[in-house]
Order: structure tokens, then sequence, then C-alpha cells
């Protein structure tokens, strides 16, 4: 009987962290700040492979090249941003624990994985047959929130005008 009412307990815990994510997850969605990053050139075949896109962002080879020349090697940490006009991040510098930012400084997580400085995700996934509609692809588009998490929203072309089913809700 007591095993019943510990699967029951573990399976509501279970369930209040996943809601409790996405309800976080959505927050962000509706409230974060838009971040922009243009994207580095990739493989172009990863586009013909399957239904997603393999993305690179000029921001994370910045990074990449700053760490390499400090000879940096943690496993992750944040970097400071700076938004121009139209929203488009650049690379500033690593973040130090209790350094302030500049006004127009923000926050984005990274994690390094075999070697590779990667920040939020690294594809792009788009319903089947719909590669030619992202192939214009310039820059991702993110949602951003104060702590350095970032949600890949859609992809931009170089006029930063969505891309593929965001383009056909705008019209």
């Amino acid at each position: 009987m007591w095993r019943k009412w510990l699967l029951l307990l573990g399976l509501a815990l279970v369930l209040a962290a996943v809601n409790t994510t996405l309800y976080q997850r959505e927050h962000l969605l509706a409230h974060g700040t838009v971040l922009r990053l243009a994207l580095a050139p990739v493989d172009p075949r990863s586009l013909l492979q399957g239904d997603y896109m393999a993305l690179r962002f000029a921001v994370a080879v910045e990074a990449a090249a700053a760490r390499a020349a400090a000879a940096g090697d943690g496993g992750s940490g944040l970097l400071v941003l700076a938004l121009d006009a139209r929203g488009v991040g650049r690379f500033r510098r690593f973040h130090a624990e209790g350094t302030p930012l500049a006004v127009d400084e923000h926050l984005l997580r990274y994690r390094v994985r075999n070697g590779q400085l990667r920040l939020g995700t690294d594809a792009f996934f788009f319903e089947e047959g719909q590669g030619g509609a992202y192939a214009a692809a310039r820059f991702g588009e993110f949602r951003l929130a104060a702590d350095g998490t970032a949600l890949l929203t859609t992809l931009l072309d170089e006029h930063l005008a969505p891309l593929g089913r965001e383009a056909a809700a705008a019209r």
C-alpha cells in the first residue's frame, strides 16, 4: 500500500517539476528581451540531411577566439553582449561574478561541449519539406531572461524579417 502512495507522490513531483519548467519557458517567451544573433557560416549539407538546420552564431565564434586567447578552459558561464539599435547582440567580454553591467549590456549563457562554445542551441527544427524557406537565414532571434537563459524563437533574413511559418503569419 505504501508503494502505491510513494509512486503517486513521485508522479506528482515529476508533474510539478515539468509544469514549473513549462511555465518558466512560456513566461520567457512572452516577456523576455528580444535578442538577435548573426549566424556564422555552417555546413549547408545539414539543411538537406533532414528537417533541421545546423546553427552556429558569430558571437560564439568571437567568444571562442577570446576564450582561446585567454587560455580559458571552463565548461560554462556567461557572455556579456551589447545590443545595437536593431537588437543584434555583439560580444563584449566574459562576465565576471559581481561585475555590474552597463545599460546596453545583457548576459547570455554559454556552455562548452566537445571543445565547441554553444549558445542555447545548435539546431533549428522545421516542418518536413520546409528547408528552402529557411535557406536565407542570417540571424537567430531569441527571447532572453535576465539570468542569461535564452530560447530560440525563429530565424530571420538579412533584413531581420521572419522566415518560414512566422513569415506567413506576418503577412
